[in-house]
């Protein structure tokens, strides 16, 4: 099974961008923590069983050392905006044979001290373009590890992404998927993610 697990959403200052969301949107956002090694750090925008992460370079040294921070630096040139679209997976394994793709560990460690940890594949393969998710399979204690399930100080009730508008070839997205029926429609254009909306109780909200 796949389904949407987050939409990463590259930002200049944390900080800022958590403010941004909160005033334009009224979604709250929690710290999430360090990736180490990579220079980078995230928010968490909880959204029940799925979420948006706000991600930026905390550490402009690190990343200048790794190559994710370096894809980080080089895209944050473009300013604020969506990075790509993971999907999460129980049959993490079976995928990356399918696509012949490499399968890596990967962790950040929450401020309160935690660990969240997880497989993924297709992440710095050169054969995806940045409309074509990548996957991941977590190693969570429970349930309520998931970064989704975290709490925040909403003025809206979200209750998750309603839909994907990528730019990009939608034949090689559906190959990637493997046929998977999600809420991600393709549209001509450079390789990227154009928008998305998160379902709230009172309807959609657009994030461009």
């Amino acid at each position: 099974m796949i389904q949407v697990d987050h939409v990463v959403y590259a930002v200049r200052d944390l900080d800022g961008a958590a403010e941004r969301f909160y005033r334009e949107h009224g979604l709250g956002s929690v710290p999430g923590g360090r990736h180490a090694g990579w220079g980078t750090g995230n928010r968490i925008v909880p959204l029940g069983d799925q979420y948006v992460e706000l991600i930026s370079v905390v550490d402009r040294d690190e990343a200048a050392g790794s190559d994710f921070g370096r894809t980080m630096l080089a895209f944050l040139e473009g300013g604020d905006r969506p990075w790509t679209v993971v999907c999460r997976t129980d049959e993490l394994d079976a995928i990356a044979a399918r696509l012949d793709l490499e399968v890596t560990d990967g962790s950040r460690t929450r401020p309160d001290g935690r660990v969240v940890a997880w497989r993924a594949a297709g992440f710095e393969d050169p054969r995806r373009e940045r409309h074509m998710p990548f996957f991941i399979e977590w190693r969570l204690p429970t349930l309520d590890a998931h970064p989704g399930r975290a709490e925040a100080n909403h003025r809206v009730e979200p209750s998750g992404i309603a839909w994907i508008e990528v730019t990009g070839d939608g034949t090689r997205l559906a190959e990637w998927l493997g046929g998977a029926d999600l809420p991600i429609r393709a549209t001509v254009g450079d390789p990227g993610v154009a928008a998305f909306a998160v379902a709230t109780a009172g309807g959609e909200l657009v994030v461009a």
